[in-house]
């Protein structure tokens, strides 16, 4: 990303996108092509309202967290008619509630949902939920922001009809670009849709794939940036970069409960990131600073109800093994100095068994 930004209408930025697109399908597992926006990931989730739907359009959103809840902001504010399944904070939705309200409302045009939640570290069951809408010829949008890179979400052959990312999560890069691929079915909805776009207009970014080219200025340097990180994925090999991932997380469950904190999502967690409770009476809002400002180990903390009672541990992207030691140290340390008893090391030592496992040969 420090090399010497290059014209991006040029022929040599035409063969980095190239390289790019090769490296994105493979990642996203289609054939089709994956856009790439300068924006926020949430830019790639308006996107996927405002280029399917058409004023007054039904559609079910699952609302088990702050990106969830997303989904139904975006829906309202383009005058969709947006039915929420809500989820208790912490849970997976139901492939059963999924059916229920594709029963309700016949009408439905899209469903919209999280493979990984972020405020909770939930994994949704997508291939459930797709075995779903594709039966209903309804379709499925999932945000896979911090699922993509981290999880095997092979669109195509899971039947998903938009999937969209970010570059700051699995794909380990700095903010600033969105992904976003669409099926044939979403593409044809696309043709028939009248809500408004103009800088995310998806059927614009398409010509400009064929031609490797973008239809607005590119994020030059975070591109080149992506070349590279596609390359290190592909030279792993993505069956390993997952198991990676799942490795970290297991981990990091692992220290975590053994130094006495419970999971928020003990049923369904995401190998992206792992949410713990902290024990009752303990200022988690306060740990969260001391941490952060204190012992210059940043955690994220819980949002809207959750608020001061979780901590966040990211486990995807460039997070290697040392940054789970570290953290599940760092919160060994900050539990016994906001009085909670921790036997030092305990958490650490389940973590590092499970470490262990990736260990390179001698």
């Amino acid at each position: 990303m420090s090399l010497p930004l290059i014209h991006h209408r040029t022929p040599q930025f035409a063969a980095v996108l190239g390289e790019v697109q090769e490296g994105l399908r493979e990642l996203f597992g289609t054939k089709e092509d994956v856009l790439i926006l300068a924006a926020s990931g949430t830019g790639a989730m308006e996107s996927a309202v405002t280029n399917l739907c058409s004023p007054g359009d039904e559609v079910v959103f699952v609302n088990g967290g702050k990106f969830g809840e997303r989904w139904g902001k975006l829906a309202k504010t383009y005058g969709l008619v947006a039915h929420e399944i809500p989820v208790e904070w912490g849970r997976a939705v139901r492939p059963e509630a999924i059916a229920a309200a594709l029963e309700a409302h016949p009408g439905t045009r899209v469903v919209y949902v999280q493979a990984s939640e972020t405020s909770t570290c939930v994994l949704h069951p997508v291939r459930a939920i797709a075995e779903l809408t594709r039966a209903r010829d309804v379709l499925l949008v999932v945000d896979g922001i911090t699922a993509v890179g981290a999880v095997d979400l092979p669109m195509d052959r899971l039947g998903i009809d938009v999937l969209v990312t970010g570059s700051q999560k699995g794909l380990m890069l700095p903010p600033g670009l969105a992904f976003i691929a669409l099926s044939s079915r979403a593409w044809a909805a696309v043709q028939r849709a009248t809500l408004p776009r103009f800088y995310f207009d998806l059927a614009r970014e398409r010509k400009g794939v064929a031609e490797r080219s973008t239809a607005w200025t590119p994020a030059i340097s975070l591109i080149q940036g992506l070349r590279v990180a596609l390359e290190m994925m592909r030279s792993e090999g993505l069956p390993n970069v997952y198991a990676r991932h799942d490795r970290l997380a297991r981990a990091t469950r692992a220290g975590t409960t053994a130094i006495g904190l419970r999971l928020l999502a003990p049923d369904a967690p995401s190998p992206a990131g792992t949410a713990v409770l902290l024990p009752d009476g303990v200022d988690g809002s306060g740990m969260f600073r001391y941490l952060r400002d204190r012992m210059r180990v940043t955690f994220a903390g819980g949002q809207d109800q959750l608020k001061g009672k979780i901590i966040r541990v990211a486990h995807l992207g460039y997070v290697g093994s040392f940054d789970i030691v570290t953290g599940v140290a760092a919160l060994e340390l900050a539990l016994r100095q906001f009085g909670t008893p921790v036997e030092l090391g305990r958490g650490v030592g389940a973590a590092e068994a499970i470490l262990a496992e990736g260990l390179p040969a001698r």
